[in-house]
């Protein structure tokens, strides 16, 4: 696509390439472009020493800091006492070619989803996962990570590390299928710990299909979004972790509270494990609808005969 002809600079190189090529006389492509005679008949004075100067010093400013514009440059040459514009310097640059190169934007890897967006209706139907970042007093850095059934809201892990790679990854998640069971779906982020191919691998050799959210869209993971404003509300903001064992230990003790303990609205103010509890539990028969048994029948020949005697 070509560019749009607007500087008096363009329209008149555009004019000389029309004269050029015999397509119309100079006055013409002066009426055609807009462009006036004197524009057209301008020629450029010879630099002065100073002025090359100024360019080969303007030109080692920009290879020396090639992501400064015309008005850092023009800062730095002010500053070594040259008298020179910020205009003046954007002047320069665009006759010289500089420019700031653009910034590439960074490709964001994505997972392959191998399951349809899933709303939890029962008990091991989704699981999420996700990670949420820390530091102790001392400034060490906390990574921890959440595995959470979408339906009962139980949180089946809560591990803290300095960091968790892919293998650390799968390890909880098999300790937690290990208790637990393995869940139908698995929904999370488009992380690297995630999309890894490792992980791929196991999950589908597990047959756990995987749900990825669209990047930059948490609110698509709402579920461990939630859980984790309540885990830094309650735990993370209240305590001073100095260390990483004590890290541990302190969002254990959390764990067990809120599964076992902290009321959720969303439960009708039960706690996710008593929840859960009530879904496994069996339902007894109705009194009415219980077999009868052959000492039933015992008892009731008994009265008929207490009866009939009685008659007689």
């Amino acid at each position: 696509m070509r560019k749009k002809v607007v500087s008096p600079e363009h329209r008149r190189t555009m004019a000389k390439k029309a004269v050029a090529a015999k397509m119309c006389s100079g006055r013409a492509a002066c009426r055609f472009l807009k462009l006036s005679r004197s524009t057209w008949r301008y020629r450029r004075r010879k630099p002065t020493p100073e002025e090359e100067r100024l360019v080969e010093r303007l030109k080692a400013l920009s290879e020396k800091h090639p992501r400064y514009g015309y008005r850092r440059i023009a800062a730095l040459l002010r500053r070594e006492g040259w008298s020179v514009g910020k205009r003046h310097v954007q002047k320069l640059r665009r006759a010289q070619g500089l420019r700031v190169p653009p910034t590439k934007r960074k490709i964001v890897r994505r997972g392959r989803s191998t399951g349809l967006p899933t709303k939890a209706d029962h008990r091991g139907l989704v699981w999420t996962w996700d990670f949420i970042s820390d530091a102790t007093t001392r400034g060490g850095a906390l990574r921890m990570l959440t595995i959470l059934d979408e339906y009962t809201r139980e949180c089946h892990v809560l591990q803290a590390d300095r960091a968790l790679k892919s293998a650390d990854v799968l390890e909880w998640m098999g300790k937690a299928i290990a208790e637990h069971g393995a869940p139908e779906y698995l929904r999370s982020d488009n992380g690297p710990e995630f999309i890894a191919r490792e992980v791929q691998r196991w999950l589908a050799a597990h047959q756990i299909k995987t749900i990825y959210i669209e990047p930059a869209s948490p609110w698509l993971n709402g579920f461990v979004e939630s859980f984790h404003g309540r885990f830094r509300d309650e735990c993370l903001n209240r305590e001073q972790l100095w260390t990483l064992t004590e890290a541990r230990v302190v969002i254990e003790d959390f764990r067990r509270d809120y599964n076992h303990h902290r009321p959720h609205s969303k439960l009708g103010y039960q706690s996710p494990a008593p929840f859960a509890a009530t879904l496994n539990a069996p339902s007894l028969p109705p009194v009415a609808l219980r077999a009868p048994c052959a000492k039933d029948g015992q008892t009731e020949t008994n009265n008929l005969n207490i009866k009939t005697k009685r008659s007689d």
